[in-house]
């Protein structure tokens, strides 16, 4: 089955996006990410026939197929057999041309089209994905929006750190059941590691505890200073 969740608006497709891959994400799923950075040809035409040694389902992301131009191509030439896998494919768009999106309908593929003017039900955790991605831009308009829907700055630091505290368990332990931690979040946290030179995660995860406590201390202001450590993610 095939889900496509695109627009102009990147923020709230991806908050969508996250939503579907939380909803149906279990035990009953392994989920594996792929964008332009890891995509290798082939990869999806393997995956529709994908099956786990342990008897679950497979759900693929395909992430900004576009920024790829052999990975769109192959993305566009499969929709029909991803489609009917047995496997669940979400991929994340930008705004698609009338002719692309008369394609994924024509074959039954789910389409959701997000713009600007769609309304929209925050969810604060579309700020750790961003940050497992290093989209400090996708992040910072994020972190606008988590102040607009009325979430602190606290709440916003306890999700960004639990974001790094996972990625600090990828890297320092082999399995999610060692780190103990649930499966996707383990593998999202190993792939976004990629992002990120060794000792990063850790400086990050440092100054993000530091400004938190001098926040609290009344020795900095706290939502400037967090916006300051996103841009400098």
């Amino acid at each position: 089955m095939l889900e496509v969740y695109c627009g102009n608006n990147p923020v709230l497709v991806r908050t969508k996006a996250w939503e579907k891959i939380e909803e149906v994400n279990s035990d009953d799923y392994t989920v594996t990410s792929i964008d332009s950075e890891n995509y290798s040809p082939g990869v999806i035409k393997n995956a529709v026939g994908a099956a786990s040694l342990f008897g679950q389902l497979e759900l693929f992301v395909l992430d900004m197929p576009s920024q790829s131009k052999e990975f769109q191509e192959e993305a566009i030439e499969l929709i029909g057999e991803m489609n009917e896998s047995q496997n669940l494919f979400v991929m994340i768009e930008g705004k698609l041309l009338a002719p692309q999106k008369k394609k994924l309908v024509k074959v039954g593929a789910a389409v959701e089209e997000l713009s600007t003017n769609t309304e929209n039900k925050f969810n604060p955790f579309a700020m750790s994905d961003a940050l497992a991605r290093r989209d400090k831009k996708t992040l910072w308009l994020l972190l606008q929006q988590a102040k607009d829907s009325g979430i602190s700055d606290e709440e916003t630091v306890g999700i960004l750190w639990w974001q790094l505290k996972t990625m600090l368990l990828a890297e320092r332990t082999n399995d999610a059941t060692t780190a103990g931690v649930k499966d996707y979040p383990f593998k999202k946290a190993t792939q976004a590691l990629q992002k990120f030179k060794k000792g990063e995660v850790g400086n990050l995860a440092n100054a993000l505890l530091e400004i938190y406590h001098q926040g609290h201390g009344g020795e900095i202001e706290l939502d400037l200073a967090l916006e300051k450590w996103i841009l400098g993610i």
